[in-house]
């Protein structure tokens, strides 16, 4: 394996300040004595300390603020040697308890060999004035760590490891990380660092381990259903599996078949026999819908007779409000009042709204207490807007505990449920398998649910399918609403929306409603729609540009795409300026008064509401405005409706713009106006559901601006996303 260090600028010199270090992950600023030179470099180095020597990796970058700067993909440390070095390093309070004035004693009594001394003899250090035994013994302890990290680090860097990867990997396995890492770097793919696998199977080269290493086919194993969980698949075909990862990795097929079912043995795979043939999954993504289908099965055994006289009270209810309801809506109700876990589906203007209503009502009026949810901020908000009641988002009410990258703790599950009696969530369809269970988890074995969606639209980002496969089980009982009440039929967004799930062509010809069609060569997109945002609409409409109006597209690519059109409408809604200030993340300009979308769940950083409130956690397709950019002290304030999280430098490089988004990332939010490109949208994208889901995310005004040809490819395709899971297969299957 080439180190790809070698391509890089090498830096050598003894930090001299730590300008900033963040409280949320392993961003630093520091300053670093070249030779007499002081160079600023920035990077995951919040493991470094004034006085350490330190040797860095990365390239020169110019900061529009602050001039040169180098950027650090990873460095080694070593302590300090000199007796000026150690008085600098200790002075800066690098070990809790020691300040300037024991500093100096103890580099005056020990000179070079202070840390050393510090590390082996504590004994010495109860001669120091100020220093008592047991001081001197937690003293020396701590040295001993802080050596044994610097040599790990350092181990684990001529690996080729960023520091910010050493520190994960010390804090999970201490001392032996780096000999954990050189036994097997395929450890790398998983936790706590999730490296691709390319990057463990360039250390295993360098290592000489074999292309047919057991560790390397089982790495490779894992590595193909965890990267087709992000294609939403919980898991795979055993037969498939087999096939695409001998492929892929140039092995023997009969060698990663008994590979396999080793692992399977050792329970690092579950399996599970379906109708269509084995499938096989990694042991988190199996346990997540066996739970939920465990769960499932226990609710719907359960009749709430409390309820046998819910038809008495739900005539009280109407003649008490004046709501006429339909036989379906009548019949939700019903099955909301009496089951424990009932599913309620319908397009829009079919009366999903009333009827959630009217359930919500009914269980207060028992006495029950209510919990209204959704996947994301978005959907919550319109969820209280729509009910007057609070609804949080799913993971808002489980409450975040903590969590590392990837993996996250809810404060609420089996040991600590909620204290709810129903739980009604909207959106059900962007809800996954993982998030699902663990919303199961936190409610109490008798909490009836309700679960309310639309299963035309696209499935969730998240891996599974989890409203389609409790529909598909026929284990809960399900209600689809279809009637379409008089005022939504009035709208034609409503109309095309139902046309175009039963497979026709919506209304294009129309102009006195609120859905437009405007017929446009792809070479004109990018300027239409700029023109669209900035001026048309707001001139006629009032709207605007950035919190009334969202364009969405189907790619990233191309004249219609994200790319093109954020390029577009960023130069013309929020030009740079000399008082607006911006910083360099990655590859991206964060600019004040962009508009950002998070691009994954991150469970770490801060926000404060209006209202005082604080909480952590920003979530996958949360949209904002950026507020404040403090260059100087690496941190970035947006905007979240009513609410401002804190970024640092580092998790700002999961934000991109958001003038303009893909549909599958406007799932589960809705806009008061929606701009659709479709210019030249690639045929693999041309399919129903798509196009349903973002017609269906205008609340009052549609603009399809492209072309008529692609739209009708996208009703005649009716292509769904198919994706490997086994949530039907385990709901149906038997005790």
């Amino acid at each position: 394996m080439a180190d790809g260090r070698q391509e890089k600028t090498v830096i050598r010199g003894t930090v001299e300040d730590v300008i900033f270090r963040s409280p949320d992950s392993d961003y630093a600023v520091i300053e670093v004595d070249c030779e007499g030179e002081l160079i600023t470099a920035v990077g995951e180095l919040a493991s470094v300390s004034e006085g350490e020597e330190i040797t860095a990796f990365g390239q020169f970058v110019s900061h529009p603020t602050y001039g040169s700067q180098f950027r650090c993909d990873g460095c080694q440390i070593t302590l300090p040697t000199t007796s000026a070095a150690i008085l600098k390093f200790l002075s800066g309070r690098a070990i809790q308890g020691i300040g300037q004035v024991i500093a100096r004693r103890l580099v005056e009594a020990f000179g070079d060999s202070t840390l050393e001394v510090m590390a082996k003899e504590p004994e010495r250090l109860e001669k120091i004035k100020g220093l008592t035994r047991k001081k001197s013994q937690e003293i020396s302890s701590e040295v001993s760590r802080i050596f044994g990290l610097t040599e790990t680090v350092r181990n684990l860097s001529a690996l080729g490891l960023s520091t910010g990867d050493s520190l994960l990997l010390y804090n999970a396995f201490g001392y032996d990380a780096a000999s954990l890492v050189s036994d097997n770097p395929y450890m790398l793919c998983e936790y706590p660092v999730y490296k691709e696998f390319t990057a463990a199977d360039r250390l295993a080269e360098d290592l000489s381990i074999p292309e047919s290493d057991f560790r390397r086919i089982r790495a490779a194993l894992i590595n193909t259903l965890r990267h087709n969980l992000g294609n939403g698949h919980t898991c795979l075909p055993t037969e498939r599996l087999i096939d695409v990862t001998a492929n892929y990795i140039s092995v023997n097929r009969d060698d990663v078949e008994i590979e396999l079912y080793r692992s399977a043995e050792e329970g690092v795979f579950c399996q599970l026999k379906a109708d269509e043939g084995d499938m096989t999954f990694l042991r988190d993504l199996y346990e997540a819908e066996n739970y939920i289908a465990e769960r499932l099965r226990g609710l719907v055994s359960t009749r709430y007779f409390a309820d046998d006289d819910a038809a008495e009270r739900i005539d009280r209810f109407q003649k008490k409000t004046g709501i006429e309801y339909e036989p379906q809506q009548r019949e939700a109700i019903m099955a909301a009042l009496s089951s424990g876990a009932v599913v309620i589906t319908g397009g829009p203007g079919t009366g999903k709204t009333t009827t959630v209503n009217a359930i919500l009502a009914l269980c207060e009026e028992r006495g029950d207490r209510v919990a209204l949810c959704a996947p994301t901020g978005r959907a919550a908000k319109r969820m209280t807007e729509l009910t007057g009641k609070e609804a949080r988002t799913i993971h808002r009410l489980l409450e975040v505990g903590y969590g590392s990258r990837e993996k996250i703790r809810f404060i609420h599950n089996e040991e600590n449920p909620l204290r709810y009696d129903v739980v009604i969530i909207d959106e059900m369809s962007m809800v996954d398998s993982q998030l699902f269970c663990s919303l199961l988890k936190g409610l109490k074995p008798w909490c009836r649910l309700v679960l309310v969606g639309d299963d035309h639209q696209l499935p969730s980002v998240g891996a599974g399918n989890v409203l389609k496969d409790i529909i598909a089980s026929g284990v809960c009982e399900t209600i689809e609403l279809e009637k379409i009440f008089r005022q939504a039929a009035e709208s034609l967004i409503v109309v095309n929306a139902h046309a175009i799930v039963e497979g026709s062509a919506p209304d294009l010809k129309r102009r006195d409603k609120d859905f437009f069609f405007l017929d446009t060569e792809k070479e004109n997109m990018p300027e239409l729609i700029t023109d669209l945002v900035f001026r048309r609409l707001p001139k006629s409409y009032g709207l605007d540009p950035l919190d009334d109006i969202q364009v969405i597209t189907p790619s990233r690519l191309g004249l219609s795409g994200t790319g093109t059109l954020n390029e577009n409408l960023r130069d013309r809604l929020n030009p740079a300026s000399p008082d607006k200030r911006e910083v360099k993340t990655g590859a991206a300009t964060i600019r004040e008064g962009d508009k950002v979308m998070q691009t994954r769940n991150n469970y770490d950083i801060e926000w404060t509401r209006d209202d005082g409130e604080e909480g952590v956690g920003v979530f996958n397709g949360d949209i904002g405005i950026v507020s404040e950019v403090d260059a100087r002290n690496g941190m970035i304030s947006i905007r979240f409706d009513d609410r401002t999280a804190r970024y640092d430098l580092d998790q700002a490089r999961q934000l991109e713009e958001a003038y303009a988004i893909t549909v599958h990332k406007s799932q589960g939010s809705e806009f008061p106006a929606v701009i659709l490109a479709v210019g030249d949208t690639p045929r693999k994208l041309c399919y129903r559901n798509l196009l349903y889901t973002a017609v269906t995310r205008a609340r009052s005004l549609l603009i399809i601006a492209g072309s008529e040809d692609i739209i009708s490819l996208m009703v005649n395709n009716d292509r769904k996303m198919f994706r490997y899971t086994g949530l039907t297969e385990l709901l149906r299957k038997q005790d």
